[in-house]
This record gives C-alpha cells, structure tokens and sequence, in this order.
C-alpha cells in the first residue's frame, strides 16, 4: 500500500511539473500583453516596450523558477537553471536557428553584445571562486556579489537605452496590441498567477524528482528545467528564423543570456547567498566556449559575419555532446 502511495505521489508530482511549464511559459505571454498595452496607453514607445516588458518577458521563467528555489534553499537548482539556460540558448537554440536558416551578425552585435555576454560569464566565475568582501566564504555567490552583477545588467541596460537613443537598428520593433483596460488587468493578473503557480510547481517538482531519481538538483536545473524554462527563447527564435527575422533570432538569445547571468543570478543572490559547487565551474567554461564558438564561428565559412548552417550543425552536437557528460557526471 505504501508503494502504490509513493508511486501516485511521484505521478502526480510529474503532471504538476509538466502543467508548471504550461503555465510559465502562458504566463509570461499573457504578462507581457498585458504589460505592453498598459505601457502603450501610458504613451510609452514601442521600442521601449520592447526592449524593456518584451524582452523581461521571455526571461521571466528563468527568474521566477530561481526566486523561488532562493527562497526554498535549493541553490544547486537556481544555479544550474542559469547556467543551463545559456548553454541550451546557444548550442540548442542558435544551432537550430541557424540549422532553419543562416544568421547574419551585425556589427554591434559581434563588437559588444557577444563580448559582454563573454564577461558576464567571467565575472560570475570569478566572483563565485574569489573572496573579496570580509566574512565572505569561498565559492559562495553572496550577497554583496549579487548587488555587483545586478549593477553589471544596468550598465547594459544602459547601454540598450543609448543604442535605442541614437537610432540603432536592433531588430524590428516590437508591434504592441492595445488592449482594453479591464482586458489588460485581467491577462497582467492571469499572468502573474501563472508564473508563480507554474515556478512552485517546477521547483517542488524538480526538487522531489531529483531525490527520488537520486540525482543531484543541479543535474536537474541543467538539463530538464533549463530546457522548460528555455522554450520561449526557442519558439520565438526558430520562428524568427524561419520567417527570414535573424536580428530577433540571435539578439533575443545574447538579452537572454546576459539577463540570465547578470539580472537573475544577482537577485537570486540577494534573497539568499548561493553556495556554489566546483564542479559548476565546468558549466561556465561551456559557457565561455559557447560565446569562444559564435565569435570563431564569423570569420569562417563562406559568408563572412554570418552564423551558417554548418556552424548550426556543430552547434547542436556539442549541446548533445555536453549533456551526455552531463549524464556521466551525474
């Protein structure tokens, strides 16, 4: 009797974890609707919806997920969603892109944007393995560290604000549908709802399947949570990839991956310090080399600046590659 317990409560936990993808996913839709047409009415521009409630939006499952595994103590969860995030977003994501459809790589996009995201991942590495604030224990993201990679997203965000202010194309603008009030309350509330209903149900799910599989929650965060809480970056980035749409291809891929590092780790350090396991340091040496990847990537092959097919190809195999160590690492 006790078994058959253990095994509705384990398939009951599975459903509630797969209906928290659903949910996350809807929610973070229906929160940036509902966001972007109360922005619009406030006479907020188009571009600045997009780069600000759009954007956040494709992001809001990974952040939602780690506030609330912060909150819960599951550290090895909230670090491995990020780091697997960002290597599911380049390997999986702009290999697949680029596998639908070659991506051309402006300017500014190999001169900063790449290069910043390259940083972020240093300075998380490096602030995670150093002790620089008294009272600070080793591989540990504290608080302070936290505060230090949040104020690193600003001066990105900052420099978004001044590329936008000048008038540099970052990618088509972000049409946004004018809602009703009452329409715009309602999907802003729905998702909030779901987004937090959604991140409790992964996080318990996650957490319980790790210990009744016998897998460390990183293992999970890396792989299962880290694809879930992806999926918006890759429905919106194959789509624009097969549409011809490339800038919103590899540009929502880079804004995600630097939110990721930068924005979600910090807050997630500010609620509660994380510890950090030395073997995540593996984790963001595939991160650095996935940004190593693009930029080797544009250089070579027939069209110059330009991620093509082959390079998607490569791409995928190494995110296959990188998940069968994962299953060997355990």
């Amino acid at each position: 009797m006790q078994i058959f317990i253990i095994f509705a409560n384990m398939i009951l936990t599975g459903v509630f974890f797969v209906l928290g993808f659903v949910a996350l996913i809807k929610g973070a839709d229906l929160l940036v609707k509902g966001a972007s047409s109360i922005a619009k009415r406030l006479n907020v521009s188009d571009l600045v919806v997009g780069l600000t409630v759009v954007s956040l939006g494709t992001s809001a499952p990974e952040l939602v997920v780690n506030v609330l595994a912060s909150i819960n103590g599951s550290s090895d969860l909230a670090v491995g969603n990020v780091f697997g995030s960002n290597i599911v977003n380049v390997f999986l994501i702009v290999g697949v892109s680029a596998i639908i459809c070659d991506l051309p790589v402006k300017r500014n996009t190999f001169l900063s944007e790449i290069p910043f995201t390259l940083t972020a991942a240093v300075a998380v590495g490096f602030l995670a393995n150093a002790t620089l604030f008294p009272g600070e224990d080793a591989l540990t993201i504290s608080r302070l560290d936290g505060a230090i990679l949040i104020g690193m997203f600003i001066l990105f965000v900052g420099y978004i604000y001044d590329l936008a202010k000048n008038e540099v194309q970052l990618g088509p603008v972000e049409k946004v549908e004018l809602l009703p009030i009452p329409k715009s309350l309602l999907f802003l509330g729905l998702g909030i709802a779901g987004l937090f209903f959604g991140g409790k149900w992964i996080v318990d799910g996650a957490v319980e399947g790790a210990r009744f599989l016998g897998m460390s929650e990183s293992f999970i965060g890396l792989t299962v949570v880290a694809v879930g809480t992806s999926l918006p970056e890759l429905v919106t980035s194959a789509v624009a990839a097969y549409k011809k749409n490339t800038d919103i291809a590899l540009g929502n891929i880079l804004g995600s991956n630097i939110f990721n590092l930068l924005w979600v780790l910090g807050v997630s350090a500010a609620i509660r310090p994380l510890p950090f396991n030395v073997t995540n340091n593996e984790d963001i040496l595939v991160i650095v080399l996935s940004s190593v990847l693009l930029i080797l990537a544009l250089p070579i092959g027939k069209k110059k600046n330009t991620i093509e097919r082959r390079d998607g190809i490569i791409l995928v195999l190494a995110y296959i590659g990188y998940t069968v160590y994962l299953v060997s690492r355990g």
